[in-house]
């Protein structure tokens, strides 16, 4: 006779099988995404000296948050689990807060499906021109419709979203995770053979040249995107206490988080420094927004067209991390208010090849299948890379990976009023504040700019 407890955890939910090396594989899947593509353009705008500097500030920052965040997993009075972001600040902070999170939150996984449809699609498209470039020489246009690429990434993710839960996506973040180390050191060493091989690429301790490569107003509004840009590269917060989630009790959730935290934060910022600084070196001021997909890299093409597969298969996974619990949330309130519904509750077994038993469920179809069809056509409609990416960064990095945790940290009791540490932190949070204020902006405005000129579904590479 089976042992019950050998199969769910003392909270009577499936037993927890994680660890601080697949917890890191979902930070690294999570955080190494299109953020990357933009580093080299991003410094660009900064120059030698502020870009590496402000990168660094951004993984320290986001670091010192994530690990007050992850000792809100639990209650620390009676020890109960919060299994979502949203679940911590209702518990700890409460009321108004609550809300605002919840909109902050969900707002952020609509606008990072978005961009990372854009992505894949991009990249898909630079494998058919990196297979051109070649075939009709570097002077080509080579010059593709995204729509037919859109298209394919969302059949792909109408597929995956199918999967029941975030636990059964530890395989996917692996896989994806093994991608994203592909296309980095691909990308970080074309870079370095661009440099090697004699790029004469103007660089400068400022970044680009006004007067020559922009206008002065211009290099504010560019910089200001390009601190929306690095927090975007750094988004994982909303949904670290999903992965925390996942993770075995012993040893306690938080300490195995918080080394998964500072693996992850590790790895991915090492990466970033590299693409960034080399790319940088590599293109100088006229580093692409997407400098994988922007072809300053022609050859050897095969190797281009690589590195954009996988940033393709990267996004199919980085997307489900975090869409997977917006399906949740919304799954949860509709069982919630419809129990007896067989529409919303019933579930139906089906032996699928190569996967074994799958529960099929209607909610869960409909609901998926038309998220994922409405973000392909937003997708369509709206395909500003630099901008959207930018947007999604400012706009989420301060509320979700700043002012929550903190607010958190101290609710707990942590860091009593007035204190240095009380007010080390409010430095922290509003100064964080200003910095996505200031992106937010900037990159609204890039977004009107491109709208004024904008045909609908006529994106082209």
């Amino acid at each position: 006779m089976n042992n019950p407890t050998r199969c769910f955890d003392d909270d009577g939910r499936a037993k927890r099988t994680g660890t601080w090396l697949t917890a890191s594989a979902h930070i690294i899947t999570a955080v190494i995404g299109c953020g990357v593509l933009s580093l080299a353009w991003a410094v660009a705008q900064m120059g030698w000296i502020a870009g590496p500097i402000i990168l660094l500030v951004f993984s320290l920052v986001t670091w010192f948050a994530s690990a007050l965040q992850a000792d809100c997993y639990r209650n620390p009075t009676t020890g109960k689990r919060h299994y979502t972001y949203r679940e911590a600040v209702r518990s700890i902070l409460g009321g108004r807060k609550f809300k605002l999170c919840g909109i902050a939150q969900y707002s952020n996984f609509v606008g990072v499906s978005i961009g990372y449809t854009i992505t894949a699609s991009i990249s898909m498209a630079a494998v058919k021109r990196a297979i051109c470039f070649h075939r009709m020489g570097h002077q080509a246009g080579c010059h593709t419709h995204n729509n037919q690429f859109l298209i394919i990434f969302g059949i792909l993710q109408l597929l995956m979203s199918q999967l029941p839960n975030f636990h059964k996506l530890s395989w996917l973040s692996i896989v994806a995770a093994a991608m994203s180390f592909g296309y980095s050191f691909i990308g970080i060493g074309l870079a370095i053979a661009k440099v090697a091989g004699g790029s004469n690429a103007r660089t400068s301790f400022t970044g680009v040249e006004i007067g020559v490569d922009v206008t002065a107003a211009q290099k504010i509004w560019n910089i200001f995107t390009a601190l929306g840009n690095m927090a975007f590269a750094y988004a994982f917060s909303m949904v670290l206490i999903e992965i925390q989630d996942t993770l075995k009790p012993n040893p306690p959730e938080n300490v195995v988080m918080k080394k998964s935290i500072s693996v992850g934060i590790l790895i991915t910022t090492f990466f970033y420094l590299l693409c960034g600084v080399m790319g940088y070196a590599a293109f100088g001021n006229d580093a692409s927004g997407n400098f994988l997909t922007g072809f300053g890299f022609f050859e050897p093409y095969w190797l281009v067209a690589l590195a954009n597969i996988f940033i393709a298969v990267h996004l199919v996974g980085a997307y489900q991390v975090f869409v997977q619990p917006l399906f949740d949330f919304v799954e949860t309130q509709c069982t919630t208010k419809w129990p007896e519904s067989k529409f919303v509750n019933a579930e139906y077994p089906v032996k699928l090849p190569l996967y074994g038993s799958y529960t099929f469920n209607f909610l869960r179809f409909v609901w998926r299948t038309a998220y994922v069809i409405l973000v392909t056509i937003v997708a369509m409609i709206f395909p500003f890379f630099n901008d959207i990416v930018g947007l999604i960064g400012a706009f989420s990095f301060w509320p979700l990976t700043i002012y929550f945790p903190i607010e958190m940290y101290i609710a707990q009791g942590n860091a009593r009023k007035y204190s240095w540490r009380w007010i080390s932190l409010q430095v922290l949070k509003y100064g964080c504040l200003i910095v996505s204020l200031v992106a937010v902006v900037s990159s609204v405005r890039g977004l009107v700019v491109g709208v004024q000129n904008l045909k609908p579904f006529q994106s082209v590479s």
